[in-house]
């Protein structure tokens, strides 16, 4: 199967404008945008035919070529992440079994989070997208439960059914648990990682649709597809030893660079 991965970027980004260009430095002490590590871990996966950064800013689309990225420029009334996906599909004209959509706004997303999610949609031949969910240890969601504490809107939690198909993704912390974990321990609450896998012709329906009310009051462009009956996959990945965490807030930024030093990643 031919695979394409479009990282879509936007620079009027409401909670963080200008958010791809934000330089993060790594244990190294270099800054790379965030636009740069992102391509950079597209790049790492193994099996992609092509990858491409998916804009409507000349700043952005300046940026990532002059790192030697592919740029495909899109209308600016794209309203999220797959939309813009689907309209870069279009403009390829090229056919591609899978698309696979990498938010421009998660660095550290490891090689294996995508391989794997490519995998569980071939091995799933009735599912038409795919996203994938990472088990959380108490770090990581003592981290989320700080977030909402303080008023912030951090990463995205999902439940999903024994069939492995989505039930609902939400900003708040879901399903609720009112124990305490320490670091290390294993919950029961899933971070939802921000990539999709859609087969074409999923893609292709996905901007024909209104968004719904979920998906306008939780601002998550996946629940679109939930509204209208579409199922989701999710494939849980695994850490293997990793920290994953997306830039939402520019208070995530030092938050990063950390989990990027204490990884001894440039």
């Amino acid at each position: 199967m031919s695979v394409l991965i479009v990282i879509p970027a936007r620079y009027a980004s409401t909670r963080y404008p200008g958010k791809p260009l934000v330089e993060l430095r790594g244990a190294s002490g270099e800054a790379k945008s965030l636009i740069r590590r992102s391509w950079d871990a597209a790049c790492d996966v193994v099996g992609i035919d092509r990858v491409v950064v998916a804009t409507d800013d000349t700043r952005i689309a300046q940026a990532s070529e002059a790192f030697g990225a592919e740029v495909v420029m899109t209308s600016t009334t794209c309203q999220n992440g797959t939309e813009r996906c689907a309209e870069t599909l279009a403009n390829l004209g090229d056919k591609f079994e899978i698309i696979v959509n990498l938010q421009g706004d998660a660095p550290l997303t490891p090689a294996w989070f995508i391989e794997d999610l490519v995998q569980g949609l071939r091995d799933n031949p009735n599912a038409d997208v795919a996203t994938p969910v990472l088990r959380t240890e108490g770090r990581t969601l003592n981290g989320l439960l700080q977030d909402r504490r303080e008023g912030r809107v951090g990463g995205t939690t999902a439940v999903f059914g024994a069939d492995h198909n989505a039930l609902y993704f939400s900003k708040e912390v879901i399903p609720f648990t009112g124990q305490t974990y320490d670091h290390a321990d294993e919950t029961a609450v899933f971070h939802h990682v921000g990539v999709y896998a859609y087969r074409p012709h999923a893609l292709a329906a996905y901007p024909q649709w209104q968004a719904g009310p979920l998906e306008q009051l939780e601002g998550l462009e996946q629940l679109r597809f939930l509204e209208r009956g579409v199922p989701m996959l999710c494939v849980e990945v695994a850490a293997k030893g990793r920290q994953f965490w997306e830039l939402n807030n520019p208070e995530d930024v030092p938050r990063i660079e950390a989990m990027l030093t204490e990884m001894n990643q440039d």
